[in-house]
């Protein structure tokens, strides 16, 4: 691992830990009031947005890599709906209707910004970090689009299943409330308008873009110390053995997925492959908190997921290098 890479992840753990020193000393308040809720409601609802929007706005679609980009995200979606699947048949009593989707994300989001992007450029150069950059720019907006709406239809659902009356008619009315919860979302909603934006061909004004990328800069620190915070006020609280496995799942089973797919299947090789395969190799990223808290659901088990994988990223980085050097 680089020295570049290595020092990205010291930092990401020593802004954590500043998280957890907030929380401990409960600056922002105690957990009653919970102030981790609070920022990741800030993150969500005014960070996020303005990052998805300036991405979408400013996407060149002509220009994108269409078969390195399915070679990532077809393995990728395909282990996210396994993942939600058997989620969904668990039959756990009490469970949090959104606990599939918050497993789901944590299984597949990776950090692609604070530890991907340094990781890119220090193993591949300019050439790989291209590449990464570009997977990068439909990460969030893939992944969280479809989470959401999985999520939604979910608790459109719940709240349908015991009104009165069923047929067609509960089933038109959850399919409503899905539709109108996805589209009015934080995530979806600046997806949609940014393409849109983007549609027009019209480039975005000079002071209307600074203010989006300032706000989307906050989106990484933010998030890093909520997840210190999260630590702080809700501990591990039986959520370390779940962390765990969704730890061996991003760290192993996806790259492992990722690298059948891509090679044998879209037959990549060389650099394509070797970015792909290290991009979903990454830690679990800070969104799936921020997922996690918005839904109320698995925040203990997410924040941990972060942490455990970050200090697992250390080892198997080297081993799927070493994989990608046999492979050749």
């Amino acid at each position: 691992m680089s020295a570049a890479v290595f020092a990205k992840l010291l930092a990401i753990f020593a802004i954590a830990a500043l998280g957890w020193v907030v929380g401990r000393l409960k600056w922002l308040g105690s957990a009653e009031v919970d102030p981790a809720r609070t920022l990741s409601n800030a993150a969500f609802y005014i960070f996020v947005p303005a990052l998805l929007f300036r991405t979408t706005a400013r996407l060149d679609l002509h220009a994108l890599p269409w078969r390195t980009l399915l070679a990532y995200f077809v393995p990728v979606m395909a282990l996210l709906l396994v993942v939600y699947a058997f989620e969904k048949r668990r039959r756990v009593e009490g469970r949090p209707v959104a606990a599939p989707s918050v497993r789901a994300i944590s299984a597949v989001f990776g950090n692609t910004v604070q530890v991907g992007i340094p990781m890119a450029a220090a193993l591949f150069g300019e050439s790989g970090l291209a590449i990464h950059i570009t997977i990068v720019s439909l990460h969030s907006l893939t992944i969280l689009t479809v989470l959401t709406a999985l999520v939604e239809l979910d608790l459109a659902r719940e709240r349908h299943r015991t009104h009165a009356g069923g047929g067609f008619g509960k089933l038109f009315a959850t399919l409503r409330t899905t539709l109108r919860n996805t589209i009015v979302h934080p995530v979806v909603l600046p997806v949609l308008a940014g393409f849109a934006w983007n549609a027009t061909g019209a480039t975005l004004p000079t002071v209307a873009d600074e203010v989006l990328q300032t706000l989307g800069a906050a989106v990484v620190p933010v998030c890093l110390v909520l997840i210190g915070m999260s630590l702080a006020y809700y501990g591990l609280q039986g959520a370390a053995r779940s962390a765990i496995g969704i730890t061996l799942v991003k760290l192993l089973v996806l790259p492992a997925l990722v690298l059948v797919v891509a090679h044998w299947g879209f037959h990549l090789a060389g650099l394509p492959l070797a970015v792909v395969v290290m991009m979903a190799a990454l830690p679990v990223g800070s969104n799936a908190l921020i997922f996690s808290q918005r839904y109320e659901t698995l925040q203990s088990e997410a924040s941990a997921a972060i942490v455990f994988s970050t200090l697992g990223f250390v080892g198997s980085a080297a081993l799927w290098l070493g994989v990608l050097s046999m492979i050749g």
